[in-house]
């Protein structure tokens, strides 16, 4: 049975982890995928096709976003993956730190999108998912700049959703729960860390080692990426993992009070 064209997909930050997985996932579904990753590397001997791309740079973004369509013609799905975390207390970062956060985890978002819109709208039609986060909805102690970043992407890719349905575009949102990747292991630090934040921070990285060995595999990711990108008529937002599909209920259906006692429970935070 011969396997259905799905299109041409850009995925970014597919040098490993969920980008990876997702970008193999959407090759088997049947998309010609291309992978972006900020260091030059080899294709993987899957079918994908690795571009360099830094999403921080508006030069770089229009590059690869060209070199695509002179490729393949088209760019059908674009999944913005790429991202950065940081793990300290608020205050432990300076703006600039705060500044590189953003400049990646969500400016990286809307350079890409602009780019790809006109040639979405010219083709009059597309999709483009953003890859968000449970903590996009949730108070994220010791991660206050990486959860208000993903905050940002939620409002962002909601309100231009509405913007351009219009036009065929669709913006869906995937939000993952804690997932087994490297990139737990190369989260950032704060840039100024304070003596005050020593013992709780070291508390918070060995929950996150703790959580990270029990998460979900990025393929259950890659899975809501896939049905995200194929649904007719996509849902707004696609949590991924049983995880994050309950402390989404948890956010959107129990007593404020109740979620509050229960992150800080969780974060092992006294009262």
């Amino acid at each position: 049975m011969s396997k259905t064209v799905r299109g041409v997909a850009l995925v970014t930050g597919a040098s490993s982890g969920i980008g990876l997985v997702t970008a193999r996932a959407l090759q088997r579904d049947g998309y010609r995928v291309f992978g972006t990753s900020r260091k030059s590397m080899p294709d993987p001997a899957d079918g994908i096709t690795m571009l360099m791309c830094d999403v921080i740079n508006d030069v770089s973004v229009q590059a690869v976003v060209d070199e695509v369509l002179s490729r393949a013609g088209r760019i059908d799905l674009l999944v913005n993956n790429a991202g950065i975390g940081l793990l300290g207390g608020a205050e432990e970062s300076t703006t600039s730190q705060a500044k590189a956060v953003f400049d990646v985890n969500v400016f990286g978002i809307i350079r890409m999108t602009n780019a790809v819109l006109p040639v979405m709208r010219r083709q009059r039609g597309g999709r483009i998912v953003n890859l968000s986060s449970i903590l996009g909805l949730i108070p994220a102690p010791y991660n206050a700049l990486y959860a208000s970043s993903k905050h940002a992407v939620e409002g962002y890719s909601e309100s231009l959703d509405h913007e351009v349905r219009t036009q065929g575009i669709r913006i869906v949102l995937v939000e993952p729960g804690v997932t087994r990747t490297p990139f737990e292991e190369n989260i950032i630090r704060p840039d100024r860390p304070l003596a005050v934040y020593d013992t709780v921070r070291a508390s918070a990285e060995r929950l996150m080692r703790e959580v990270v060995a029990k998460g979900d595999a990025p393929e259950v990711v890659a899975e809501a990426v896939v049905r995200a990108a194929n649904a007719a008529s996509p849902k707004r937002r696609y949590t991924a993992g049983k995880a994050a599909g309950q402390v989404r209920f948890m956010r959107r259906f129990l007593p404020e009070s109740f979620v509050d006692k229960s992150l800080r429970k969780f974060s092992r935070l006294a009262d």
